[in-house]
Parts: C-alpha cells; structure tokens; sequence
C-alpha cells in the first residue's frame, strides 16, 4: 500500500510502533492545517510553528492511545493539535501593554466570549454528524485554509468530488444548525 493510500488511523497505529516513514507521512498530510489553526489562535508565526513541532511530539508520544474504533484519525489529530495550541497560550500569553490606551477597550466583554465560544462548541458538534467522506474536507478547507484544488490534490481525489461532497456537508451543517445559529 503506498503512503497516499493509507489511512490517517493506519498511519497513527504504525506511530504507536514507532514507525518513523509513518509519521513523516502524517506530518505531510498535516502540517500545514495544523500550522493554519495555530496561526488563526496564537496569531503569531514563530509560536504557532513551535506549536506544530509540539502537536506532532505529542502525536509521536501519545499515538499508542489512540482508538480507532472511536474515530477517524484526522479529528484525533486536530484535537491534538487544539489542545497543543490552548496550552501554548496558557504556557505564554499574549504580551500586556506597557501603556494604557486612552481610549475604551474594543474587545468583547463576558458575554460576547460566551456567546463565541458556545456558537463554536455547536459547530464542532454539527460537524461530528458529517461522514468521514465530507468531514476532513471542511477541516481541510476551514482550518488548513486549502483552496478546494488543494484539497482534491492533497487528498487524491478529484476536484468536482471535493466540490459536490463540499456543497453537500455544508447543506447538512446548515440544517443541522438551522435556527440555533443567528
């Protein structure tokens, strides 16, 4: 089976078994989506790269627990990742101003962030619904900010299949969030 062939659960099995080609392979598939969130939350190129450094040695260290029976590898990978970019901020938050700004703050208050935070927590589980056919395509078009050309590369598959499977999981998010989201 060649390495476009393999599955991101077969390849994480093989990590477990610290099989090196497996995790270069990994690390192709996915370093630049991983790279793409973590710029998107840190939003500083020099942390978020060490933060894809760290994903993948958390992926090298912890792949032995993954279970495949529980979901595909990619949303396993992604919450790595998510959680390897939320401990980083914790780790070194953004820098405080030496100067008070004369003016009111621009940011959103408590209930702004709660209201950000519970509409993202409904889309990631609108996004569990999709299949495993359409799932790794919005992951890959949202978060890896891949044009749906690179997407059909980078996956093997051909553009008008990206496109239709595209079109489709956003008509199923949008019935599923239909009405919770204004």
């Amino acid at each position: 089976m060649t390495p476009a062939e393999t599955s991101d659960a077969r390849l994480i099995q093989r990590v477990a078994d610290r099989d090196r080609a497996a995790f270069e392979e990994l690390y192709r598939r996915y370093a630049r989506p991983v790279l793409g969130i973590a710029l998107r939350r840190i939003g500083d190129r020099g942390r978020a790269e060490d933060a894809v450094q760290e994903t993948f040695a958390a992926v090298w260290r912890s792949a032995g627990r993954y279970d495949s029976s529980k979901g595909a590898g990619a949303p396993w990978l992604y919450t790595v990742a998510r959680n390897t970019v939320v401990d980083a901020l914790r780790r070194s938050p953004d820098p405080v101003a030496a100067d008070v700004p004369d003016h009111p703050a621009l940011s959103r208050g408590p209930d702004e962030a709660a209201e950000t935070a519970w509409t993202a927590w409904r889309v990631h589980r609108a996004l569990a619904t999709l299949s495993e056919d359409e799932r790794p395509l919005i992951e890959l078009a949202y978060w890896g900010e891949l044009s749906q050309s690179e997407i059909a590369a980078y996956l093997g598959i051909p553009l008008g299949t990206v496109k239709t499977r595209t079109r489709a999981a956003l008509a199923r998010l949008a019935d599923a969030l239909d009405g919770e989201l204004a």
